[in-house]
Protein backbone atom coordinates (compact mmCIF):
# COMPACT_ATOMS: atom_id res chain seq x y z
CA UNK A 1 0.00 0.00 0.00
CA UNK A 2 1.64 3.37 -1.00
CA UNK A 3 1.91 5.75 1.49
CA UNK A 4 -0.32 8.91 1.25
CA UNK A 5 1.39 12.30 1.75
CA UNK A 6 0.00 15.19 3.87
CA UNK A 7 1.29 18.52 2.65
CA UNK A 8 0.62 21.86 3.77
CA UNK A 9 0.27 24.77 1.77
CA UNK A 10 1.48 28.22 1.72
CA UNK A 11 -0.38 30.97 0.06
CA UNK A 12 2.32 33.86 -0.37
CA UNK A 13 1.37 37.29 -1.22
CA UNK A 14 3.53 40.27 -0.76
CA UNK A 15 5.88 37.93 0.62
CA UNK A 16 3.31 37.09 3.95
CA UNK A 17 1.17 33.93 4.14
CA UNK A 18 -2.33 34.51 3.22
CA UNK A 19 -5.49 32.84 3.61
CA UNK A 20 -8.81 33.37 2.02
CA UNK A 21 -13.00 31.49 1.29
CA UNK A 22 -12.94 30.19 -2.51
CA UNK A 23 -10.24 31.85 -3.52
CA UNK A 24 -11.54 35.48 -1.83
CA UNK A 25 -11.53 37.58 0.97
CA UNK A 26 -7.36 37.22 1.71
CA UNK A 27 -6.23 37.54 5.09
CA UNK A 28 -2.45 37.66 6.41
CA UNK A 29 -1.27 34.56 8.31
CA UNK A 30 2.03 34.16 9.25
CA UNK A 31 5.54 34.63 7.42
CA UNK A 32 6.12 31.96 4.82
CA UNK A 33 9.71 30.98 6.46
CA UNK A 34 8.30 30.68 10.12
CA UNK A 35 5.45 28.38 9.11
CA UNK A 36 7.82 26.62 6.56
CA UNK A 37 10.32 25.64 9.18
CA UNK A 38 7.25 24.59 11.60
CA UNK A 39 5.55 22.48 9.29
CA UNK A 40 8.81 20.43 8.41
CA UNK A 41 9.52 20.11 12.18
CA UNK A 42 5.93 18.38 12.40
CA UNK A 43 5.88 15.96 9.76
CA UNK A 44 4.64 17.32 6.92
CA UNK A 45 5.67 15.07 3.90
CA UNK A 46 5.75 18.18 1.46
CA UNK A 47 5.37 21.43 1.25
CA UNK A 48 3.62 23.89 -1.29
CA UNK A 49 4.45 27.20 -1.85
CA UNK A 50 2.45 29.29 -3.99
CA UNK A 51 3.06 33.06 -4.62
CA UNK A 52 -0.64 33.52 -5.86
CA UNK A 53 -0.44 37.22 -7.16
CA UNK A 54 2.20 36.57 -9.06
CA UNK A 55 0.70 35.73 -12.55
CA UNK A 56 -2.25 38.25 -11.89
CA UNK A 57 -0.17 41.30 -11.39
CA UNK A 58 2.29 39.87 -14.38
CA UNK A 59 5.79 39.72 -11.94
CA UNK A 60 8.00 37.07 -11.43
CA UNK A 61 7.79 35.06 -8.27
CA UNK A 62 9.28 36.11 -5.00
CA UNK A 63 12.72 34.23 -5.33
CA UNK A 64 14.08 36.22 -1.82
CA UNK A 65 11.00 34.12 0.34
CA UNK A 66 11.27 31.24 -1.46
CA UNK A 67 14.90 30.67 -0.81
CA UNK A 68 14.81 31.72 2.96
CA UNK A 69 11.91 29.13 2.99
CA UNK A 70 13.82 26.71 1.27
CA UNK A 71 16.79 26.58 3.36
CA UNK A 72 14.65 26.24 6.67
CA UNK A 73 12.94 22.62 5.63
CA UNK A 74 13.94 19.20 4.80
CA UNK A 75 11.15 17.93 3.23
CA UNK A 76 10.48 17.85 -0.57
CA UNK A 77 8.84 21.97 -1.65
CA UNK A 78 7.10 22.03 -4.88
CA UNK A 79 6.77 26.05 -5.83
CA UNK A 80 4.05 27.42 -8.32
CA UNK A 81 3.55 31.52 -9.92
CA UNK A 82 4.27 32.89 -12.82
CA UNK A 83 5.28 30.09 -14.20
CA UNK A 84 5.51 30.80 -18.17
CA UNK A 85 8.98 29.51 -19.32
CA UNK A 86 11.26 26.67 -18.94
CA UNK A 87 13.63 29.57 -17.65
CA UNK A 88 11.03 30.22 -14.65
CA UNK A 89 11.42 26.32 -13.82
CA UNK A 90 15.56 26.87 -13.80
CA UNK A 91 15.12 29.86 -11.50
CA UNK A 92 12.93 28.41 -8.77
CA UNK A 93 15.06 25.15 -9.34
CA UNK A 94 17.73 26.77 -8.70
CA UNK A 95 16.48 28.65 -5.66
CA UNK A 96 15.32 25.43 -3.82
CA UNK A 97 12.57 23.96 -5.19
CA UNK A 98 11.92 20.30 -6.15
CA UNK A 99 9.29 20.46 -8.05
CA UNK A 100 7.34 23.29 -10.34
CA UNK A 101 3.51 23.66 -10.25
CA UNK A 102 2.49 25.28 -13.81
CA UNK A 103 -1.03 27.04 -13.85
CA UNK A 104 -1.83 29.70 -15.85
CA UNK A 105 1.35 29.54 -17.85
CA UNK A 106 0.62 26.02 -19.24
CA UNK A 107 -3.09 27.46 -19.95
CA UNK A 108 -1.24 30.03 -22.37
CA UNK A 109 1.24 27.76 -23.84
CA UNK A 110 0.60 23.81 -23.08
CA UNK A 111 4.00 22.61 -24.64
CA UNK A 112 5.41 24.31 -21.64
CA UNK A 113 4.95 21.04 -20.18
CA UNK A 114 6.61 19.32 -22.54
CA UNK A 115 9.37 21.29 -22.77
CA UNK A 116 9.52 21.21 -19.33
CA UNK A 117 9.10 17.87 -18.47
CA UNK A 118 12.19 16.76 -21.31
CA UNK A 119 14.64 18.84 -19.92
CA UNK A 120 14.14 18.01 -16.04
CA UNK A 121 11.50 15.12 -16.04
CA UNK A 122 8.06 14.14 -15.89
CA UNK A 123 8.53 13.86 -12.35
CA UNK A 124 9.65 18.00 -11.46
CA UNK A 125 6.33 19.51 -13.34
CA UNK A 126 3.35 19.67 -11.20
CA UNK A 127 -0.13 20.55 -13.59
CA UNK A 128 -1.94 22.81 -10.66
CA UNK A 129 -5.65 23.28 -11.94
CA UNK A 130 -7.91 25.54 -10.47
CA UNK A 131 -11.78 24.00 -10.82
CA UNK A 132 -15.24 25.20 -10.84
CA UNK A 133 -18.36 24.13 -11.78
CA UNK A 134 -20.12 26.28 -14.22
CA UNK A 135 -23.40 25.02 -15.49
CA UNK A 136 -22.34 21.64 -14.30
CA UNK A 137 -19.34 21.32 -15.79
CA UNK A 138 -15.96 21.19 -14.34
CA UNK A 139 -14.66 24.22 -15.90
CA UNK A 140 -10.47 25.45 -15.41
CA UNK A 141 -9.83 28.99 -14.04
CA UNK A 142 -6.38 30.93 -14.51
CA UNK A 143 -4.36 34.17 -13.15
CA UNK A 144 -5.45 32.47 -9.20
CA UNK A 145 -9.43 31.64 -10.22
CA UNK A 146 -9.75 35.28 -11.31
CA UNK A 147 -10.42 34.02 -14.84
CA UNK A 148 -13.00 31.62 -16.45
CA UNK A 149 -11.27 29.35 -19.44
CA UNK A 150 -14.37 27.79 -20.34
CA UNK A 151 -12.32 24.89 -21.03
CA UNK A 152 -13.16 21.13 -19.66
CA UNK A 153 -11.31 20.54 -16.05
CA UNK A 154 -11.02 16.92 -16.98
CA UNK A 155 -9.26 17.03 -20.66
CA UNK A 156 -7.16 19.94 -19.73
CA UNK A 157 -5.71 17.37 -16.73
CA UNK A 158 -5.53 14.47 -19.39
CA UNK A 159 -4.14 17.06 -22.21
CA UNK A 160 -1.25 18.05 -19.17
CA UNK A 161 -0.58 14.83 -18.52
CA UNK A 162 -0.20 13.49 -21.86
CA UNK A 163 2.33 16.12 -22.73
CA UNK A 164 4.27 15.18 -19.81
CA UNK A 165 2.64 16.25 -16.37
CA UNK A 166 3.95 13.91 -13.81
CA UNK A 167 1.71 15.08 -10.46
CA UNK A 168 -1.58 17.14 -11.01
CA UNK A 169 -2.96 19.00 -7.92
CA UNK A 170 -6.54 19.66 -7.94
CA UNK A 171 -7.56 22.55 -6.46
CA UNK A 172 -11.42 22.95 -5.88
CA UNK A 173 -12.13 26.34 -5.61
CA UNK A 174 -16.29 25.14 -5.08
CA UNK A 175 -14.50 24.14 -1.42
CA UNK A 176 -11.60 26.44 -0.92
CA UNK A 177 -11.50 27.38 2.85
CA UNK A 178 -15.08 26.56 3.26
CA UNK A 179 -14.04 23.32 5.69
CA UNK A 180 -16.92 21.43 4.24
CA UNK A 181 -14.29 18.05 3.39
CA UNK A 182 -12.29 17.70 -0.01
CA UNK A 183 -14.44 17.88 -3.33
CA UNK A 184 -15.20 13.86 -3.54
CA UNK A 185 -16.77 14.04 -7.19
CA UNK A 186 -14.42 16.45 -8.53
CA UNK A 187 -11.53 14.18 -7.46
CA UNK A 188 -13.10 10.94 -8.33
CA UNK A 189 -13.71 11.94 -11.94
CA UNK A 190 -9.78 13.04 -11.73
CA UNK A 191 -8.78 10.33 -10.53
CA UNK A 192 -10.08 7.79 -13.30
CA UNK A 193 -9.05 10.21 -15.80
CA UNK A 194 -5.43 9.63 -15.10
CA UNK A 195 -2.62 7.48 -13.54
CA UNK A 196 -0.45 10.00 -12.51
CA UNK A 197 -0.43 10.99 -8.55
CA UNK A 198 -3.22 13.26 -8.27
CA UNK A 199 -3.61 15.64 -5.03
CA UNK A 200 -6.62 16.97 -3.35
CA UNK A 201 -6.93 20.42 -2.39
CA UNK A 202 -9.65 22.61 -1.17
CA UNK A 203 -12.39 21.78 1.88
CA UNK A 204 -10.63 20.12 4.25
CA UNK A 205 -11.79 21.41 7.97
CA UNK A 206 -10.66 18.47 9.92
CA UNK A 207 -9.11 15.02 10.71
CA UNK A 208 -12.49 13.28 9.46
CA UNK A 209 -12.50 14.67 6.09
CA UNK A 210 -8.32 13.09 5.46
CA UNK A 211 -10.10 9.80 6.20
CA UNK A 212 -13.15 10.03 4.11
CA UNK A 213 -10.89 11.14 1.23
CA UNK A 214 -8.87 8.35 1.40
CA UNK A 215 -11.36 5.61 2.69
CA UNK A 216 -13.74 6.58 -0.21
CA UNK A 217 -10.50 7.61 -3.35
CA UNK A 218 -8.29 5.59 -2.57
CA UNK A 219 -6.11 6.51 -5.64
CA UNK A 220 -5.70 9.88 -4.43
CA UNK A 221 -2.50 10.08 -3.21
CA UNK A 222 -2.09 12.92 -1.01
CA UNK A 223 -4.00 15.76 0.71
CA UNK A 224 -3.11 19.12 0.88
CA UNK A 225 -4.06 21.87 3.33
CA UNK A 226 -3.93 25.11 4.79
CA UNK A 227 -5.75 27.16 6.79
CA UNK A 228 -6.71 23.91 9.22
CA UNK A 229 -2.92 23.99 9.93
CA UNK A 230 -1.95 27.01 9.68
CA UNK A 231 -4.32 28.30 12.64
CA UNK A 232 -3.90 25.06 14.65
CA UNK A 233 -6.93 23.26 14.23
CA UNK A 234 -4.88 20.18 13.19
CA UNK A 235 -1.96 18.90 14.24
CA UNK A 236 -0.25 17.20 11.45
CA UNK A 237 1.20 14.28 13.97
CA UNK A 238 -2.48 13.85 15.36
CA UNK A 239 -3.86 13.58 11.86
CA UNK A 240 -1.78 11.11 10.74
CA UNK A 241 -1.99 9.07 14.45
CA UNK A 242 -5.61 9.38 13.22
CA UNK A 243 -5.44 8.36 9.71
CA UNK A 244 -3.09 5.27 10.81
CA UNK A 245 -5.63 4.12 13.42
CA UNK A 246 -8.17 3.92 10.38
CA UNK A 247 -5.78 1.33 8.65
CA UNK A 248 -4.30 4.78 6.04
CA UNK A 249 -0.64 4.28 5.52
CA UNK A 250 1.46 6.84 6.14
CA UNK A 251 4.73 8.47 7.46
CA UNK A 252 4.93 8.72 11.23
Amino acid sequence: MLTKRIIPCLDVRDGRVVKGVNFEGLNDVSSPVELGRYYSESGADELVFYDITASAEGRSLFADALRRVAEQIFIPLTVGGAINTVEDFDRVLKCGADKVSVNSGAIRDPDLIYRAAKKYGDQCVVLSADVKRVGGRFTVFAKGGRENTGMDAIEWIKNGVSRGAGEIVLNSIDTDGVKGGFDIEMLEAVCEAVSVPVIASGGAGSIQDFITLFKTLPGVDAGLAASIFHFGEVKISDLKAELYKNGISVRI
